[in-house]
């Protein structure tokens, strides 16, 4: 079967002009501020800036872990044993705990009151026996969902 041709030649269209582009308008300049001082990246150079040893960071945060029936000398001993990112993540517990509840005890008040359950004595003694991370994710939560 035959296909039928054109004899006509088609026109080209000409290809719209484009706008010309607006130059955006020159961003000010910074002023130069002072650099933070950037600290260690690595986990032990971050532990013996802060502290003078693992030990001391170890026995220092024993203090803040230990509940009112444990022994701080023993809990500084398993603490020893932790990497060091690990004692760097417990330190950042303790101080939100100390910044914001002022004791695990008031955290573990909180946390009771938040979920109305502050006279419930067997929640209470639950809630005490969990980590502090594990307590301040709890009181997290819970103010989120007071906010929603």
């Amino acid at each position: 079967m035959a296909t039928k041709k054109t004899t006509e030649k088609t026109a080209k269209k000409a290809p719209a002009k484009k706008a010309p582009a607006k130059k955006a308008a020159p961003r000010a300049k910074k002023e130069p501020t002072e650099a933070k001082a950037a600290g260690p990246r690595h986990p032990k150079a971050r532990v013996v800036a802060a502290h003078e040893s693992k030990a001391a960071l170890a026995k220092s945060l024993a203090e803040s872990l230990a509940r009112a029936d444990e022994d701080t000398g023993v809990i500084a001993d398993r603490l020893r044993t932790a990497s060091n990112s690990q004692l760097l993540r417990l330190q950042a517990a303790v101080t939100t705990m100390k910044d914001k509840y002022g004791s695990r005890e008031k955290l573990v008040a909180a946390i009771g009151a938040a979920t109305k359950k502050g006279t419930d004595k067997d929640y209470l003694a639950h809630l005490d026996s969990l980590s502090l991370p594990n307590l301040l994710d709890l009181a997290k939560s819970h103010e989120r969902a007071a906010r929603a």
